[in-house]
Protein backbone atom coordinates (compact mmCIF):
# COMPACT_ATOMS: atom_id res chain seq x y z
CA UNK A 1 0.00 0.00 0.00
CA UNK A 2 1.91 3.31 -0.91
CA UNK A 3 1.41 6.10 0.63
CA UNK A 4 -1.40 8.38 -1.02
CA UNK A 5 -3.52 4.80 -0.27
CA UNK A 6 -2.58 4.74 3.29
CA UNK A 7 -3.82 8.16 4.33
CA UNK A 8 -7.48 7.36 2.09
CA UNK A 9 -7.69 4.22 4.42
CA UNK A 10 -9.73 4.74 7.07
CA UNK A 11 -8.15 4.41 10.51
CA UNK A 12 -8.73 1.01 12.38
CA UNK A 13 -9.14 2.24 16.12
CA UNK A 14 -10.11 -0.41 18.94
CA UNK A 15 -11.60 1.21 22.07
CA UNK A 16 -10.53 -1.11 24.38
CA UNK A 17 -12.77 -1.37 27.99
CA UNK A 18 -10.78 -3.00 30.84
CA UNK A 19 -13.61 -4.49 32.86
CA UNK A 20 -13.93 -5.73 36.96
CA UNK A 21 -16.78 -5.64 38.57
CA UNK A 22 -18.35 -2.94 36.78
CA UNK A 23 -21.69 -4.52 35.81
CA UNK A 24 -23.67 -0.89 37.84
CA UNK A 25 -21.30 1.34 35.11
CA UNK A 26 -20.13 -0.56 31.78
CA UNK A 27 -23.60 -0.06 30.30
CA UNK A 28 -23.01 3.92 30.61
CA UNK A 29 -19.17 3.73 29.80
CA UNK A 30 -20.43 2.04 26.46
CA UNK A 31 -23.14 4.88 26.21
CA UNK A 32 -21.36 7.41 26.51
CA UNK A 33 -18.81 6.25 23.56
CA UNK A 34 -18.99 9.10 20.89
CA UNK A 35 -21.02 8.35 17.78
CA UNK A 36 -18.56 10.70 15.90
CA UNK A 37 -16.11 7.58 15.86
CA UNK A 38 -18.00 6.18 13.30
CA UNK A 39 -16.30 8.30 10.66
CA UNK A 40 -12.98 5.84 11.18
CA UNK A 41 -12.98 2.06 11.22
CA UNK A 42 -13.88 1.51 14.71
CA UNK A 43 -14.71 -1.04 17.53
CA UNK A 44 -15.38 -1.69 20.83
CA UNK A 45 -13.50 -4.75 23.19
CA UNK A 46 -14.81 -5.44 26.45
CA UNK A 47 -12.41 -8.08 28.40
CA UNK A 48 -14.52 -8.86 31.62
CA UNK A 49 -11.22 -9.94 33.73
CA UNK A 50 -13.26 -12.50 35.51
CA UNK A 51 -15.63 -10.54 37.55
CA UNK A 52 -17.24 -11.54 40.60
CA UNK A 53 -20.44 -9.92 39.11
CA UNK A 54 -22.41 -9.79 36.33
CA UNK A 55 -20.40 -7.59 34.18
CA UNK A 56 -19.70 -9.61 31.57
CA UNK A 57 -23.55 -10.41 30.64
CA UNK A 58 -24.38 -6.89 31.59
CA UNK A 59 -22.37 -6.02 28.41
CA UNK A 60 -23.48 -8.70 26.24
CA UNK A 61 -26.95 -7.21 27.11
CA UNK A 62 -26.57 -3.81 25.94
CA UNK A 63 -28.72 -3.11 23.17
CA UNK A 64 -26.55 -3.03 19.73
CA UNK A 65 -28.31 -1.09 17.66
CA UNK A 66 -27.59 1.85 20.12
CA UNK A 67 -23.73 1.21 18.76
CA UNK A 68 -22.84 2.64 15.05
CA UNK A 69 -19.80 0.47 15.55
CA UNK A 70 -19.04 -3.31 16.17
CA UNK A 71 -18.84 -4.39 20.01
CA UNK A 72 -16.80 -7.74 21.15
CA UNK A 73 -17.09 -8.68 24.43
CA UNK A 74 -14.85 -11.26 26.31
CA UNK A 75 -14.21 -12.88 29.34
CA UNK A 76 -11.41 -14.04 31.23
CA UNK A 77 -11.73 -17.52 32.91
CA UNK A 78 -8.49 -16.96 35.01
CA UNK A 79 -8.23 -13.61 36.47
CA UNK A 80 -5.40 -12.14 34.82
CA UNK A 81 -4.95 -8.80 36.90
CA UNK A 82 -5.26 -5.36 35.41
CA UNK A 83 -1.85 -5.86 33.51
CA UNK A 84 -2.47 -9.11 32.63
CA UNK A 85 -5.69 -8.01 30.76
CA UNK A 86 -3.94 -5.13 28.93
CA UNK A 87 -1.83 -7.96 27.81
CA UNK A 88 -4.54 -9.84 26.40
CA UNK A 89 -6.65 -6.46 24.82
CA UNK A 90 -3.11 -5.69 23.14
CA UNK A 91 -2.15 -8.22 21.77
CA UNK A 92 -5.74 -7.99 20.09
CA UNK A 93 -5.19 -5.26 18.84
CA UNK A 94 -1.98 -6.37 17.61
CA UNK A 95 -3.47 -9.60 15.67
CA UNK A 96 -6.54 -8.32 14.26
CA UNK A 97 -3.95 -5.09 12.89
CA UNK A 98 -5.81 -1.94 14.25
CA UNK A 99 -3.98 1.35 13.80
CA UNK A 100 -4.84 3.06 17.38
CA UNK A 101 -5.97 1.45 20.29
CA UNK A 102 -7.56 3.60 23.24
CA UNK A 103 -7.92 2.04 26.54
CA UNK A 104 -10.84 3.15 28.62
CA UNK A 105 -11.58 2.26 32.10
CA UNK A 106 -15.57 0.02 32.89
CA UNK A 107 -16.05 1.93 36.00
CA UNK A 108 -16.15 5.42 34.35
CA UNK A 109 -13.30 6.99 35.83
CA UNK A 110 -12.30 8.24 33.02
CA UNK A 111 -14.97 10.13 29.96
CA UNK A 112 -15.37 8.42 26.91
CA UNK A 113 -16.53 11.75 25.70
CA UNK A 114 -12.58 12.80 25.30
CA UNK A 115 -11.75 9.74 22.78
CA UNK A 116 -12.10 12.10 19.98
CA UNK A 117 -9.70 14.98 20.89
CA UNK A 118 -7.07 12.10 22.12
CA UNK A 119 -6.95 10.58 19.08
CA UNK A 120 -6.27 13.53 17.18
CA UNK A 121 -2.06 13.63 17.97
CA UNK A 122 -2.00 9.95 17.03
CA UNK A 123 -4.01 10.24 14.01
CA UNK A 124 -1.94 13.12 12.52
CA UNK A 125 0.90 11.04 12.94
CA UNK A 126 2.36 13.34 15.80
CA UNK A 127 2.52 10.98 18.94
CA UNK A 128 2.79 7.33 19.12
CA UNK A 129 1.15 7.02 22.61
CA UNK A 130 -1.46 9.96 23.96
CA UNK A 131 -1.86 10.01 28.06
CA UNK A 132 -4.51 11.62 29.41
CA UNK A 133 -3.41 13.99 32.37
CA UNK A 134 -5.47 14.89 35.13
CA UNK A 135 -2.47 16.75 36.28
CA UNK A 136 -2.51 19.42 32.90
CA UNK A 137 -4.77 21.50 35.06
CA UNK A 138 -3.55 23.52 38.06
CA UNK A 139 -5.86 21.69 41.59
CA UNK A 140 -8.00 20.10 38.77
CA UNK A 141 -7.58 16.94 39.77
CA UNK A 142 -8.50 17.96 43.68
CA UNK A 143 -11.59 19.79 42.22
CA UNK A 144 -12.39 16.79 40.56
CA UNK A 145 -12.70 14.93 43.75
CA UNK A 146 -9.06 13.31 44.21
CA UNK A 147 -8.22 12.54 47.48
CA UNK A 148 -5.32 14.94 48.83
CA UNK A 149 -3.26 12.18 50.01
CA UNK A 150 -3.26 10.33 46.14
CA UNK A 151 -3.32 13.71 45.13
CA UNK A 152 0.24 14.29 47.00
CA UNK A 153 1.30 10.73 46.18
CA UNK A 154 0.79 10.82 42.31
CA UNK A 155 2.89 14.51 42.33
CA UNK A 156 5.64 12.73 44.56
CA UNK A 157 5.97 9.87 42.34
CA UNK A 158 5.61 11.57 38.91
CA UNK A 159 8.79 13.84 39.95
CA UNK A 160 10.59 11.17 41.14
CA UNK A 161 9.91 9.28 38.03
CA UNK A 162 10.72 12.07 35.87
CA UNK A 163 14.28 12.64 37.59
CA UNK A 164 15.51 8.97 37.24
CA UNK A 165 13.54 8.49 33.76
CA UNK A 166 15.21 11.73 32.14
CA UNK A 167 10.99 12.92 31.37
CA UNK A 168 8.82 15.89 31.73
CA UNK A 169 5.15 14.02 31.82
CA UNK A 170 3.08 15.85 34.40
CA UNK A 171 1.21 12.53 35.27
CA UNK A 172 3.00 8.74 35.11
CA UNK A 173 -0.24 7.48 37.00
CA UNK A 174 -3.62 8.48 34.69
CA UNK A 175 -4.93 4.97 33.04
CA UNK A 176 -6.26 6.68 29.66
CA UNK A 177 -3.75 6.08 27.27
CA UNK A 178 -4.17 5.81 23.89
CA UNK A 179 -1.36 3.57 21.70
CA UNK A 180 -0.43 3.33 18.08
CA UNK A 181 -0.72 0.23 17.96
CA UNK A 182 3.13 -0.26 15.72
CA UNK A 183 4.61 1.33 18.72
CA UNK A 184 3.12 -1.57 20.51
CA UNK A 185 4.48 -3.97 18.63
CA UNK A 186 8.09 -2.44 19.20
CA UNK A 187 7.78 -2.68 22.61
CA UNK A 188 7.96 -6.25 24.66
CA UNK A 189 4.90 -5.19 26.85
CA UNK A 190 3.53 -9.13 27.36
CA UNK A 191 6.81 -9.26 29.77
CA UNK A 192 5.25 -6.43 31.95
CA UNK A 193 3.98 -7.23 35.19
CA UNK A 194 0.19 -8.43 35.42
CA UNK A 195 -0.22 -5.51 38.18
CA UNK A 196 -1.14 -2.51 38.63
CA UNK A 197 2.53 -0.65 37.63
CA UNK A 198 1.97 -2.23 34.57
CA UNK A 199 1.34 1.33 33.23
CA UNK A 200 4.59 2.15 34.90
CA UNK A 201 6.45 -0.46 32.66
CA UNK A 202 4.53 0.52 29.61
CA UNK A 203 5.81 4.21 30.08
CA UNK A 204 9.54 3.11 30.59
CA UNK A 205 9.80 1.27 27.31
CA UNK A 206 8.35 3.86 25.35
CA UNK A 207 11.19 6.45 26.86
CA UNK A 208 13.61 3.53 26.57
CA UNK A 209 12.28 2.75 22.57
CA UNK A 210 12.77 6.84 21.58
CA UNK A 211 8.50 6.73 21.02
CA UNK A 212 6.59 9.76 21.11
CA UNK A 213 4.43 10.64 24.12
CA UNK A 214 2.08 13.09 24.43
CA UNK A 215 -0.09 14.59 26.96
CA UNK A 216 -3.85 16.30 27.28
CA UNK A 217 -5.19 17.48 29.47
CA UNK A 218 -8.60 15.42 30.99
CA UNK A 219 -11.45 15.99 33.47
CA UNK A 220 -10.87 14.54 36.93
CA UNK A 221 -13.75 12.60 38.01
CA UNK A 222 -13.66 9.99 41.01
CA UNK A 223 -17.24 8.83 42.01
CA UNK A 224 -18.58 5.65 44.01
CA UNK A 225 -16.66 3.38 41.94
CA UNK A 226 -14.48 0.63 44.13
CA UNK A 227 -11.18 1.26 44.06
CA UNK A 228 -8.87 -2.46 43.83
CA UNK A 229 -5.66 -0.58 44.15
CA UNK A 230 -3.26 -1.12 47.33
CA UNK A 231 -1.84 2.48 47.40
CA UNK A 232 1.42 1.61 49.28
CA UNK A 233 2.34 -1.60 47.88
CA UNK A 234 1.59 0.22 44.33
CA UNK A 235 4.04 3.47 45.01
CA UNK A 236 6.56 1.00 46.48
CA UNK A 237 6.32 -1.26 43.33
CA UNK A 238 6.14 1.72 40.91
CA UNK A 239 9.59 3.15 42.80
CA UNK A 240 11.43 -0.45 42.86
CA UNK A 241 10.34 -0.53 39.04
CA UNK A 242 11.89 2.77 38.29
CA UNK A 243 14.82 2.21 40.24
CA UNK A 244 15.50 -0.79 38.85
CA UNK A 245 15.21 0.98 35.11
CA UNK A 246 18.03 3.31 36.11
CA UNK A 247 19.92 1.08 37.36
CA UNK A 248 20.24 -1.13 34.31
CA UNK A 249 21.51 1.87 33.12
CA UNK A 250 24.00 1.81 34.52
CA UNK A 251 24.90 -2.05 34.25
CA UNK A 252 23.90 -3.29 37.44
CA UNK A 253 20.35 -5.33 37.02
CA UNK A 254 19.02 -6.28 34.21
CA UNK A 255 15.08 -7.05 32.99
CA UNK A 256 14.48 -8.07 30.04
CA UNK A 257 11.67 -5.66 29.64
CA UNK A 258 13.49 -2.67 29.49
CA UNK A 259 16.03 -3.86 27.42
CA UNK A 260 14.50 -2.24 23.82
CA UNK A 261 17.93 -2.75 21.48
CA UNK A 262 16.67 -4.30 18.45
CA UNK A 263 15.96 -8.26 18.07
CA UNK A 264 19.04 -10.01 17.22
CA UNK A 265 21.93 -7.25 17.93
CA UNK A 266 24.60 -7.45 19.96
CA UNK A 267 25.79 -4.96 22.62
CA UNK A 268 26.24 -1.98 21.85
CA UNK A 269 29.88 -0.35 21.16
CA UNK A 270 31.39 0.23 23.48
CA UNK A 271 32.21 3.84 24.87
CA UNK A 272 35.97 5.23 25.17
CA UNK A 273 37.07 5.98 28.23
CA UNK A 274 39.51 8.35 28.41
CA UNK A 275 39.28 11.85 30.44
CA UNK A 276 39.20 9.64 33.94
CA UNK A 277 41.22 6.49 35.34
CA UNK A 278 40.34 3.70 33.49
CA UNK A 279 42.04 0.47 31.62
CA UNK A 280 42.01 2.57 28.17
CA UNK A 281 43.62 5.88 29.60
CA UNK A 282 45.83 3.59 31.84
CA UNK A 283 47.11 1.78 28.32
CA UNK A 284 47.68 4.83 26.42
CA UNK A 285 49.69 6.51 29.11
CA UNK A 286 52.06 3.15 28.84
CA UNK A 287 52.20 3.06 25.43
CA UNK A 288 55.31 3.77 24.38
CA UNK A 289 55.13 6.42 21.78
CA UNK A 290 55.73 5.68 18.01
CA UNK A 291 54.66 2.23 19.03
CA UNK A 292 53.75 -0.70 16.52
CA UNK A 293 50.40 -1.76 18.92
CA UNK A 294 48.03 -4.74 18.27
CA UNK A 295 44.69 -3.47 19.09
CA UNK A 296 42.95 -6.97 19.79
CA UNK A 297 38.95 -6.38 19.95
CA UNK A 298 39.52 -2.44 18.51
CA UNK A 299 35.51 -1.88 18.85
CA UNK A 300 34.78 1.40 17.03
CA UNK A 301 38.17 1.82 17.01
CA UNK A 302 38.67 5.19 19.49
CA UNK A 303 42.42 3.64 20.73
CA UNK A 304 43.30 3.33 17.16
CA UNK A 305 42.49 6.93 17.14
CA UNK A 306 43.98 7.84 20.41
CA UNK A 307 47.18 6.13 19.73
CA UNK A 308 47.79 7.74 16.39
CA UNK A 309 47.88 10.87 18.04
CA UNK A 310 50.74 9.60 19.80
CA UNK A 311 52.29 8.31 16.39
CA UNK A 312 52.24 4.78 17.49
CA UNK A 313 50.56 2.43 14.34
CA UNK A 314 47.81 0.45 15.16
CA UNK A 315 46.64 -2.73 13.66
CA UNK A 316 43.10 -3.46 14.86
CA UNK A 317 41.48 -7.31 15.09
CA UNK A 318 37.76 -7.67 15.61
CA UNK A 319 35.16 -10.18 14.98
CA UNK A 320 32.81 -7.46 14.00
CA UNK A 321 33.71 -4.19 11.31
CA UNK A 322 35.39 -1.11 12.48
CA UNK A 323 32.55 1.56 12.43
CA UNK A 324 34.82 4.81 13.14
CA UNK A 325 35.39 8.09 11.91
CA UNK A 326 39.64 7.05 12.41
CA UNK A 327 39.79 3.32 12.01
CA UNK A 328 43.43 1.58 12.72
CA UNK A 329 45.50 2.22 10.14
CA UNK A 330 45.53 -1.64 9.16
CA UNK A 331 42.65 -4.17 10.04
CA UNK A 332 41.83 -7.82 9.98
CA UNK A 333 38.10 -8.87 10.64
CA UNK A 334 38.73 -11.91 12.52
CA UNK A 335 36.96 -14.72 14.89
CA UNK A 336 38.84 -13.97 18.20
CA UNK A 337 37.98 -17.80 19.30
CA UNK A 338 40.49 -18.73 16.86
CA UNK A 339 43.67 -18.69 16.70
CA UNK A 340 45.49 -15.75 15.83
CA UNK A 341 45.66 -15.13 12.05
CA UNK A 342 49.37 -13.32 12.07
CA UNK A 343 52.62 -12.79 13.15
CA UNK A 344 53.31 -10.54 16.27
CA UNK A 345 56.60 -10.32 16.21
CA UNK A 346 56.59 -7.04 14.72
CA UNK A 347 54.50 -5.43 17.48
CA UNK A 348 55.83 -3.59 20.58
CA UNK A 349 52.37 -4.13 22.55
CA UNK A 350 49.66 -6.06 22.57
CA UNK A 351 46.24 -4.59 23.84
CA UNK A 352 43.32 -7.09 25.30
CA UNK A 353 41.08 -4.35 26.68
CA UNK A 354 37.70 -5.83 27.91
CA UNK A 355 38.16 -8.65 26.10
CA UNK A 356 39.13 -11.75 27.09
CA UNK A 357 35.52 -11.87 28.72
CA UNK A 358 34.17 -11.93 26.24
CA UNK A 359 35.79 -15.80 25.07
CA UNK A 360 34.94 -18.57 25.23
CA UNK A 361 38.83 -19.96 25.97
CA UNK A 362 40.87 -17.05 26.33
CA UNK A 363 43.36 -19.40 27.02
CA UNK A 364 43.62 -20.38 23.75
CA UNK A 365 43.80 -16.66 22.21
CA UNK A 366 46.92 -16.11 25.19
CA UNK A 367 48.87 -19.24 24.10
CA UNK A 368 48.28 -18.09 20.00
CA UNK A 369 49.43 -14.41 20.84
CA UNK A 370 52.48 -16.03 22.92
CA UNK A 371 53.40 -18.44 20.06
CA UNK A 372 53.13 -16.16 17.51
CA UNK A 373 55.68 -13.81 19.48
CA UNK A 374 58.16 -15.94 17.30
CA UNK A 375 61.15 -14.58 20.12
CA UNK A 376 62.62 -14.83 23.88
CA UNK A 377 61.55 -11.48 24.79
CA UNK A 378 57.37 -10.88 23.43
CA UNK A 379 55.35 -7.49 23.23
CA UNK A 380 54.60 -6.19 26.08
CA UNK A 381 51.04 -7.40 26.66
CA UNK A 382 47.99 -4.84 28.85
CA UNK A 383 45.00 -6.69 29.64
CA UNK A 384 42.07 -5.45 31.68
CA UNK A 385 38.44 -7.03 32.47
CA UNK A 386 35.85 -6.42 35.21
CA UNK A 387 36.60 -8.02 38.28
CA UNK A 388 33.37 -10.21 39.59
CA UNK A 389 34.34 -9.74 43.13
CA UNK A 390 33.73 -6.07 43.27
CA UNK A 391 31.81 -5.22 46.19
CA UNK A 392 28.44 -3.94 44.38
CA UNK A 393 28.17 -7.48 42.88
CA UNK A 394 28.70 -9.19 45.94
CA UNK A 395 26.20 -7.67 47.96
CA UNK A 396 23.86 -8.56 45.00
CA UNK A 397 24.67 -11.80 45.52
CA UNK A 398 24.41 -11.78 49.18
CA UNK A 399 20.70 -10.73 48.41
CA UNK A 400 20.12 -13.38 46.02
CA UNK A 401 20.91 -11.37 42.67
CA UNK A 402 23.31 -12.25 40.14
CA UNK A 403 21.57 -10.60 37.33
CA UNK A 404 23.22 -10.30 33.75
CA UNK A 405 22.70 -6.80 31.93
CA UNK A 406 23.92 -4.99 28.88
CA UNK A 407 26.82 -3.48 30.22
CA UNK A 408 29.06 -4.00 33.15
CA UNK A 409 30.71 -6.90 34.99
CA UNK A 410 27.86 -9.03 34.34
CA UNK A 411 26.95 -8.32 30.59
CA UNK A 412 25.12 -10.48 28.77
CA UNK A 413 27.75 -10.76 26.30
CA UNK A 414 30.71 -11.93 28.56
CA UNK A 415 31.05 -15.69 28.54
CA UNK A 416 33.91 -15.64 31.31
CA UNK A 417 34.23 -14.04 34.70
CA UNK A 418 37.55 -13.30 36.14
CA UNK A 419 39.02 -11.96 40.02
CA UNK A 420 42.42 -10.62 39.98
CA UNK A 421 43.62 -14.34 41.03
CA UNK A 422 41.97 -16.17 38.37
CA UNK A 423 43.29 -13.74 36.12
CA UNK A 424 46.82 -13.28 37.16
CA UNK A 425 46.58 -17.62 37.39
CA UNK A 426 45.18 -17.12 33.83
CA UNK A 427 47.77 -15.47 32.20
CA UNK A 428 50.68 -17.27 34.42
CA UNK A 429 49.26 -20.39 33.09
CA UNK A 430 48.96 -19.72 29.50
CA UNK A 431 53.15 -18.47 30.05
CA UNK A 432 52.56 -14.97 30.69
CA UNK A 433 55.46 -12.99 33.35
CA UNK A 434 52.69 -10.35 35.21
CA UNK A 435 54.62 -7.28 35.65
CA UNK A 436 52.23 -5.09 37.08
CA UNK A 437 48.74 -5.53 38.48
CA UNK A 438 46.64 -2.60 39.35
CA UNK A 439 42.78 -1.92 40.33
CA UNK A 440 40.54 0.74 38.73
CA UNK A 441 37.62 2.47 40.02
CA UNK A 442 34.29 2.08 38.42
CA UNK A 443 33.67 4.67 35.49
CA UNK A 444 31.22 7.31 37.62
CA UNK A 445 31.85 9.91 34.91
CA UNK A 446 29.97 7.79 31.80
CA UNK A 447 27.32 7.49 34.59
CA UNK A 448 27.41 11.32 35.91
CA UNK A 449 29.31 12.98 33.32
CA UNK A 450 31.96 15.19 34.39
CA UNK A 451 30.42 16.32 37.47
CA UNK A 452 31.61 16.89 41.09
CA UNK A 453 29.44 13.97 42.06
CA UNK A 454 31.47 11.78 40.05
CA UNK A 455 34.95 13.11 40.29
CA UNK A 456 34.18 12.94 44.52
CA UNK A 457 33.03 9.22 43.52
CA UNK A 458 36.11 8.52 41.79
CA UNK A 459 38.39 10.03 44.42
CA UNK A 460 36.49 7.81 47.22
CA UNK A 461 36.91 4.19 44.97
CA UNK A 462 40.40 5.36 44.66
CA UNK A 463 40.86 5.47 47.97
CA UNK A 464 39.06 2.52 48.66
CA UNK A 465 40.99 0.61 46.02
CA UNK A 466 44.31 1.48 48.29
CA UNK A 467 42.87 -0.57 51.03
CA UNK A 468 41.37 -3.62 49.36
CA UNK A 469 41.55 -3.93 45.30
CA UNK A 470 40.40 -7.33 45.15
CA UNK A 471 36.86 -6.13 46.93
CA UNK A 472 36.65 -2.28 45.68
CA UNK A 473 38.45 -2.26 42.01
CA UNK A 474 35.82 -2.18 39.29
CA UNK A 475 37.68 -3.79 36.64
CA UNK A 476 41.56 -5.26 36.68
CA UNK A 477 44.37 -4.26 35.06
CA UNK A 478 47.48 -5.78 33.96
CA UNK A 479 50.24 -5.71 32.57
CA UNK A 480 52.07 -8.57 31.34
CA UNK A 481 54.72 -10.15 28.78
CA UNK A 482 55.02 -13.66 27.20
CA UNK A 483 57.62 -15.87 28.52
CA UNK A 484 59.92 -18.22 25.84
CA UNK A 485 58.16 -21.12 24.53
CA UNK A 486 59.51 -24.80 24.47
CA UNK A 487 60.21 -23.68 21.34
CA UNK A 488 62.55 -20.78 21.03
CA UNK A 489 64.42 -21.86 24.02
CA UNK A 490 65.09 -25.22 22.72
CA UNK A 491 66.41 -23.00 19.53
CA UNK A 492 68.19 -20.54 21.44
CA UNK A 493 69.71 -23.70 23.29
CA UNK A 494 71.26 -24.97 19.83
CA UNK A 495 72.70 -21.72 18.97
CA UNK A 496 73.94 -20.94 22.40
CA UNK A 497 76.15 -24.40 22.04
CA UNK A 498 77.35 -23.99 18.52
CA UNK A 499 78.83 -20.55 19.42
CA UNK A 500 79.81 -21.78 22.95
CA UNK A 501 82.03 -24.08 21.09
CA UNK A 502 83.32 -22.03 18.75
CA UNK A 503 84.33 -19.68 21.23
CA UNK A 504 85.30 -21.60 24.41
CA UNK A 505 84.19 -21.63 27.42
CA UNK A 506 86.09 -18.24 28.55
CA UNK A 507 85.01 -16.44 25.51
CA UNK A 508 81.46 -17.53 26.68
CA UNK A 509 82.08 -16.29 30.06
CA UNK A 510 83.63 -12.89 28.77
CA UNK A 511 80.50 -12.13 26.22
CA UNK A 512 77.62 -12.84 29.03
CA UNK A 513 79.61 -10.65 31.04
CA UNK A 514 79.71 -7.63 29.03
CA UNK A 515 75.60 -8.89 28.22
CA UNK A 516 74.64 -8.34 31.66
CA UNK A 517 76.57 -4.81 31.82
CA UNK A 518 74.59 -3.61 28.92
Amino acid sequence: MNSIQERQRKKRVLIFIVAYNAARTIQDVIRRIPASLAEYDTEILIIDDSSRDNTFEVANAYERANLPFPITVLFNPVNQGYGGNQKVGFHYAVQKAFDIVALVHGDGQYAPECLPSLLDPLLNGEADAVFGSRMMTRFGALQGGMPLYKYVGNKILTGFQNRLLDSSLSEFHSGYRLYSVNALERIPFECNTDDFHFDTDIIIQLLRAGLRIKELPIPTYYGEEICYVNGLKYAKNVFMTTLLARAQDFGIFYERKFDLRPHGEGNPLYQPKFGFESPHSLALERVVRGSAVLDIGCASGYMAEALKREGCHTTGIDQFTVRAHVPPQEFIQHDLDQPLPLDTSSFDCVLLLDVIEHLREPEKLLESLRDRAGRAEGPTVIVSTGNVAFFVTRLMLAFGFFNYGTRGILDLTHTRLFTFSSLRHLLQQTGYRVEEIRGVPAPFPLALGDTFAARTLLALNRWLIKISKTLFAYQIFMIARPLPTVHSLLETAADASVKRMAIGREGWQSLTAKAAVR
